[in-house]
């Protein structure tokens, strides 16, 4: 539900403008809004359920999240409708970091690649979905209230998942309900920086000169203070908001990096393809949505299949994955230069295999990012992760979405130029990727060349400590130190 309400509401945001009355702003609100608000509780909300109990923080937010859905669906006016879409946004990204907390509390091994497999399909299937149930929606609830059931939707699902969370999901174990100290002023900083950071680039997918770019520099103010206040918290009380010690964690440094940049280039693609299929090629909300299914499914199978191949193939298989999904973008702006008839037709292979690979990128770097990573540490790293996603989104739309309405308004509305140059962009985000994945991958072989060179060492060069637990690597799937 929280990552379907992304995409899905791109689509009804015309009949919203008749339905209510809303300006370009309102709607610009409506969708922006609710990316901020989400990216700025995920770490704060992560840490709470470390602390205080996953099962609570999850109950709560889905709670949350449906009301507030309720509430939208509700709105009489612009005003309330954008109200309802910010405190969604805020409960859908208190909910999410609990579910990957969960994952890493009960699952190990190659039990958790699967559950993350599972998960990564979720993401892939909400995402790419959303404009294609959007269309149904539109279409089944009519023209002056169907987009009402864009949000109504979450609703009866929001009640039966409240229902089985109480019934299934593990008891908060007494260790999480420790009273700790709570980072107010670190959540603020982080917070207002988020905030800060996302406000322009939000705001600039409807008009880049006019977004407040001088927020970058107070989100930078804001970071560093964030940062020295951190350092304090530790060292006065032991329990900051973050870890820092986190991103010394090789395998989820780079794994929070790489997926900051695949998702820059991952969400711009249904951003600039929805907007050249419904404005450019005359389109129903419904057809667009059609056209994209493919990338969907592409992407539900082999995430699944991904979080079963992890384990044994590590980072090579989000390398081949990142190749994938380059090799399909690129196939799709040949298509398009073609100009075919039938565009949705032409498209549907090339986006299979960009969402083929798309499986093989979210969920196994989701799962190589956090192996590392403590149970107990679980939800905040998994918001800080999340966070850059949705930073890495943001980015992406605004810089693709810059590149997409340049192109167009410099040529007088050719919108076959426009995609090709948004598409570009697009892929140069997943390249980026690819490359950062690549250099990780030679960096890791090299390194287990020198160890092999080095041969095993003595029992005086032993370390003094042995984990209790098997950390596998993140480049072969096998215990490390195994070889």
């Amino acid at each position: 539900m929280t990552l379907l309400d992304v995409s899905i509401v791109n689509v009804a945001l015309p009949a919203m403008q008749r339905g209510v009355g809303a300006s370009s702003a309102e709607l610009s609100w409506v969708v922006s809004g609710y990316a901020l608000t989400f990216g700025l509780v995920l770490v704060a909300s992560g840490r709470l359920g470390d602390d205080r109990g996953r099962k609570k923080m999850f109950l709560l937010a889905l709670a949350l999240f449906t009301l507030t859905s309720a509430a939208a669906g509700l709105a009489p006016n612009a005003e309330t409708l954008v109200a309802a879409r910010l405190l969604q946004g805020a409960a859908g990204g208190m909910l999410n970091p609990q579910v990957i907390g969960f994952i890493q509390q009960l699952f190990t091994g190659r039990e958790r690649g699967r559950a993350f497999g599972l998960f990564g399909a979720a993401i892939g299937i909400s995402t790419a979905i959303g404009p294609l149930l959007g269309g149904l929606l539109l279409q089944w609830g009519g023209e002056a209230d169907g987009w009402r059931w864009v949000f109504y939707v979450n609703v009866p699902i929001g009640v039966a998942a409240l229902v089985l969370g109480v019934r299934l999901l593990p008891r908060d174990a007494p260790a999480a309900t420790e009273r700790r100290p709570l980072d107010l002023v670190g959540a603020v900083l982080l917070g207002g920086a988020v905030v800060a950071l996302m406000t322009p680039l939000v705001l600039s997918e409807q008009d880049p000169a006019s977004a407040p770019w001088w927020l970058l520099g107070v989100a930078l103010v804001l970071l560093l203070a964030f940062v020295a206040w951190e350092r304090r918290a530790r060292r006065t009380h032991g329990h900051p908001l973050v870890n820092f010690g986190l991103l010394r964690t090789r395998s989820y440094a780079l794994g929070t990096s790489l997926g900051l940049l695949y998702f820059a280039g991952f969400t711009a693609i249904f951003f600039v393809v929805t907007l050249f299929l419904q404005n450019g090629r005359g389109y129903t909300p419904l057809e667009a949505g059609l056209a994209l299914t493919p990338f969907a499914l592409g992407s539900a199978v082999t995430s699944a299949i991904g979080g079963r191949l992890v384990s044994r193939l590590g980072k090579s298989l989000v390398v081949l994955g990142l190749l994938a999904v380059a090799l399909g973008l690129v196939a799709v702006d040949v298509v398009l230069r073609l100009d075919p008839q039938q565009v949705g037709w032409a498209i549907a292979g090339p986006l299979l295999l960009a969402g083929i690979g798309s499986g093989f990128v979210i969920a196994p770097n989701q799962t190589l990012a956090l192996e590392e990573v403590p149970p107990r540490e679980g939800g905040t790293a998994a918001g800080v992760l999340q966070t850059g996603q949705r930073i890495g989104s943001a980015v992406g739309i605004s810089a693709v979405g810059a590149v997409f309405f340049g192109q167009l308004t410099a040529t007088g509305g050719d919108w076959s130029l426009a995609i090709s140059q948004g598409l570009i962009g697009a892929v140069a985000f997943v390249v980026l990727a690819l490359l950062l994945g690549l250099a990780d991958l030679a960096l890791d072989r090299r390194r287990r060349r020198a160890a092999a060179a080095e041969g095993p060492a003595t029992d005086d060069e032993a370390p003094a400590h042995t984990p209790s637990r098997t950390t596998r690597s993140r480049s072969t799937g096998r215990p490390c130190g195994a070889g």
